[in-house]
């Protein structure tokens, strides 16, 4: 039959043709299969709208050691009752780096702990992915404060228009990190970066 015939030649077309055709049909294939399938299906195990996450800043970056990170971010942490042996026992203490990965999982509020690093929204509808320092509750909602591990960039909590990570509502929060995936996020950040440069050069010719 006539249809029988087409479908061989559709999958001889996507999985053995060798043309440029073939590769992009396969790579809108896996970002639809992506997208639409394993995406979803990911959140709905883990509980979360976004399981997965690249890690688009150096704000959780340590760059050194443990020991040498405490000694030039213990004085921050001291002042807000964090001790060394409290952070040594907190998940990922070791911070991660830009263009990493990080899965996420829903965690009730009232299950996250200090140290435990969360992914929330900022005032402008951005992911910021910091550390627990702080959790109290009031009325019946938990609010959160975060910080980013690097003393650099991050000497203290941020607090502005923008964003304001002193007091996070529970409804702000998006999931918590649960595994790392070093670099593959590189992946994302040039893939936008490359498209933001295609667009700007669009714009100005």
């Amino acid at each position: 039959m006539d249809w029988k015939r087409a479908l061989r030649q559709l999958w001889h077309f996507i999985w053995e043709d060798n043309s440029i055709w073939s590769w992009a049909v396969n790579v809108a294939l896996a970002f639809v299969l992506i997208k639409f399938i394993v995406y979803p299906g990911l959140g709905y195990l883990l509980s979360t709208s976004h399981p997965v996450v690249a890690v688009v800043s150096e704000s959780m970056e340590h760059n050194v050691n443990f020991g040498d990170w405490w000694e030039k971010s213990q004085n921050w942490y001291a002042s807000n009752n964090i001790k060394k042996e409290d952070f040594i026992g907190f998940p990922l203490k070791n911070g991660f780096s830009k263009g990493d990965i990080i899965v996420l999982r829903g965690k009730p509020p009232e299950k996250i702990e200090i140290g435990d690093i969360i992914v929330f929204w900022s005032a402008k509808k951005d992911p910021i992915i910091h550390r627990v320092v702080k959790k109290w509750k009031e009325n019946e909602d938990y609010y959160f404060q975060t910080k980013g591990d690097n003393y650099k960039t991050n000497p203290a909590s941020i607090k502005s228009p923008f964003l304001d990570e002193t007091r996070i509502n529970e409804e702000q929060i998006v999931g918590n990190a649960a595994i790392k995936i070093p670099f593959l996020g590189y992946i994302k950040i040039w893939f936008v970066e490359s498209v933001n440069f295609l667009g700007n050069f669009i714009q100005k010719g």
